[in-house]
């Protein structure tokens, strides 16, 4: 039998609790959501968005009382740089490259970047910085990775297994020289362009020309290793300077003077050319 004036004193017991922000749970059993009685004068706090490495939170703003965490800074490359300068380049913030290394360049237009969205100029890219470059970029595809060159050859064509080789990439715009199988150098070449395409398919070197002109452009065509009609895997001083912005006339532009140099020493007459995709 309950004594008479205990519920009052319960309820009078749970509201002395909720003065330091306790929660009264239901009395019923039902499994109902607990009841927070709130306390005038006071406005519960939301709980903190945190990440946990202490980085950003996921709207992307700094962990209360840290700085955001600097991904890459001046000195760095690989990949991820690469990506940032092809993003930056899509945002009109970066013009050269991308070249895969954090230069003075890619400083001044992050720190560009930065300051038109009231970030602090710094010029390194922390979370926050990628974060907004992100949210206004999409994911740059593989010739936007590669503008200036350097992309990774693919693997060679079954047809440049065996013997002397120039095995050329349209797909991945490189050149491997290999020899009975192994690969010998790389390079990043470009091609025609739709209206006068380089031509696919397999071909021998029929005539080298060290300090070659071309008698229907009269432009220098320096290295240059003819393999079908008056197409020719050449130096161009133009690929060198805009990299991809232009095209060839048919032939097989290399942007390396150095490495076709050494590439004119080895290659033979006679020596077998494939272009594929």
């Amino acid at each position: 039998m309950r004594r008479k004036g205990t519920g009052t004193l319960a309820a009078f017991t749970a509201l002395a609790a909720c003065a330091v922000g306790c929660t009264v749970q239901p009395s019923d059993g039902e499994g109902r959501s607990p009841v927070r009685i709130e306390v005038p004068g006071r406005t519960p706090s939301p709980p903190a968005s945190r990440a946990p490495d202490g980085g950003p939170s996921p709207s992307g703003a700094p962990s209360a009382g840290r700085a955001p965490r600097v991904l890459w800074s001046p000195g760095d490359s690989g990949p991820d740089v690469r990506e940032l300068q092809a993003r930056l380049r899509q945002v009109a913030w970066i013009f050269h490259g991308p070249t895969g290394t954090y230069d003075e360049l890619t400083v001044k237009a992050v720190r560009g970047f930065q300051g038109k969205r009231g970030l602090p100029g710094t010029g390194v890219t922390d979370t926050v910085t990628w974060q907004r470059l992100l949210a206004m970029t999409r994911e740059p595809g593989r010739w936007e990775l590669y503008l200036m060159g350097g992309q990774p050859a693919d693997a060679p064509d079954p047809r440049c297994r065996s013997g002397r080789v120039l095995c050329i990439s349209k797909s991945t715009r490189t050149l491997r020289w290999m020899i009975d199988g192994r690969t010998v150098s790389t390079m990043p070449v470009r091609f025609g362009s739709e209206y006068t395409p380089t031509r696919e398919g397999v071909f021998r070197i029929y005539w080298k020309s060290r300090h070659h002109v071309s008698t229907l452009y009269d432009s220098p065509m320096p290295y240059a290793m003819f393999f079908s009609g008056g197409q020719a895997v050449h130096f161009s001083a133009d690929f060198a300077a805009r990299g991809y912005a232009g095209a060839s006339h048919g032939c097989v532009n290399v942007r390396d003077e150095e490495g076709i140099a050494r590439l004119y020493g080895q290659v033979r007459g006679g020596d077998k050319v494939v272009v594929h995709w």
